[in-house]
């Protein structure tokens, strides 16, 4: 493998670059992984973050860097958060390299500057962009493109383009040529590479702590992008970036001092800017995993059930007993709150995929069906109509839903929040709550206000 020129990054200042593409399944994440790999390697201090709403992708970042990653939304966090993240994500790092969501311009249709789109945080906080262009299927047209994405907003800089499954020398030549006489640079150039697909199930990529092959694949991707790539053009394609001095990250408010918080392949959908705030304000998670029939310990003042998988984990969740009794008599005295999955395992009962109806906590009185499918997909805010392990009553937060179980049967807990979309569309009462157990299919990305 040939070096890398550390010259390019390192400095005074960290520096920052964004890799982006038209649509989602372009190969934004192929690219990032291969570069946060190769990077490493050479000893360039180098960490990942991820705009929007995701809990896979910045696993798989924090599996090549061995640095926490950290998502950007402008959307759902509010300005100090975003500038907080950005300014700790600085600490000790020469390249932050930012992998968008979606399409570099898909979002909400307003407000402007914060819809949500990986654009906005690009022209915020003058971060360049590196467009990963899918040729398959095209061949000048590529130019079309690259033209289009970089005139149609003056406040986002498209610094360079990566060309990606190119099919044979002549392609590359007429992709390239068109894209270089559209006034941008080609970075570089992957050919199609049918051996190389990381597997995936219906909420995206499949978990990082699940794939034992994933350091091979990782080596693989760095060989290549160091091959395919002119690695010094594309650093210097990087810019200092500075946000200033900003506060400690607040996005959210910890439930409690001592935090038992489920932690394995089943509850695997935990912001890390949460669990930063939570611990910069002075909390303790303590992690267990229901899995392998722990229960939350005694010790903690709150426990936390976040999303993740447990609808191909039913069967074992369902017959680990020392976790439920553990969870049963926790929530006696103290506040019990699940996200998603994690509300899923708090009801009565869930449903797999082959129609088995899987006994759960029974804190809560719904059941959920995997075998029942629907997506449910967008942006959300929440309002709480009670005080619970969230927050006071009429505390707003903003995050998503993104789940394909739904519920078969309400029950008759009182709900939790009233919902909204990202339009400010209201959807109804939402989520349960029976004593000092909460929980909906809601995800907090951020707390913003109380209501008056």
């Amino acid at each position: 493998m040939s070096t890398i020129s550390k010259t390019a990054v390192t400095g005074m200042m960290p520096k920052a670059l964004m890799i982006a593409a038209p649509r989602s399944g372009g190969g934004k994440t192929t690219v990032t992984l291969g570069l946060l790999a190769a990077l490493r390697e050479q000893g360039i201090r180098v960490r990942g973050a991820k705009t929007g709403p995701d809990y896979i992708d910045p696993a798989f970042h924090e599996a090549v860097t061995g640095q926490p990653s950290f998502n950007l939304d402008s959307w759902a966090m509010p300005s100090p958060v975003l500038e907080g993240l950005l300014s700790d994500a600085l600490q000790d790092t020469d390249l932050l390299i930012v992998e968008s969501a979606m399409g570099l311009f898909d979002g909400l249709m307003e407000p402007e500057g914060a819809r949500g789109a990986p654009s906005d945080i690009a022209a915020r906080f003058e971060i360049p962009v590196v467009l990963v262009l899918d040729v398959s299927g095209q061949g000048q047209s590529a130019g079309a493109v690259a033209h289009g994405f970089a005139t149609l907003n003056a406040h986002v800089r498209i610094a360079g383009v990566i060309l990606n499954q190119v099919a044979s020398p002549r392609h590359l030549a007429m992709a390239a040529g068109a894209v270089q006489s559209a006034g941008l640079p080609v970075l570089g150039a992957f050919m199609r590479d049918k051996t190389l697909v990381l597997p995936e199930r219906h909420l995206g990529l499949v978990q990082a702590r699940e794939q034992s092959e994933l350091q091979t694949v990782l080596r693989h991707l760095a060989d290549r992008t160091v091959k395919a790539l002119d690695m010094d053009v594309l650093l210097a394609v990087a810019k200092p970036l500075s946000v200033g001095s900003a506060s400690p990250v607040v996005a959210m408010s910890p439930p409690g001092q001592r935090i038992a918080l489920a932690d394995d392949a089943a509850f695997s959908f935990f912001y890390g800017h949460i669990a930063q705030s939570w611990r910069q304000a002075g909390a303790e998670i303590v992690p267990f995993s229901p899995l392998a029939d722990e229960a939350p310990d005694p010790s903690c003042d709150v426990c936390w059930l976040p999303g993740g998988y447990p609808e191909l984990h039913a069967g074992v969740l369902s017959s680990a007993r020392n976790f439920h009794h553990g969870l049963r008599k926790f929530a006696e005295s103290r506040p019990v709150h699940g996200e998603c999955g994690g509300f899923m395992v708090l009801g009565k009962a869930l449903e797999d995929a082959q129609g088995i109806l899987h006994p759960m906590a029974d804190l809560l009185g719904h059941v959920t069906s995997f075998a029942k499918r629907k997506i449910n997909l967008g942006y959300r805010e929440a309002v709480l109509r009670a005080s619970c392990a969230l927050g006071e009553a009429g505390t707003r937060f903003r995050g998503h839903e993104f789940h394909y179980a739904q519920v078969t049967d309400l029950g008759s807990d009182q709900p939790l929040v009233n919902l909204f979309d990202g339009t400010g569309k209201e959807l109804g009462p939402a989520g349960g709550q029976r004593g000092l157990v909460s929980g909906s299919y809601f995800h907090v990305m951020a707390e913003w206000e109380k209501q008056a």
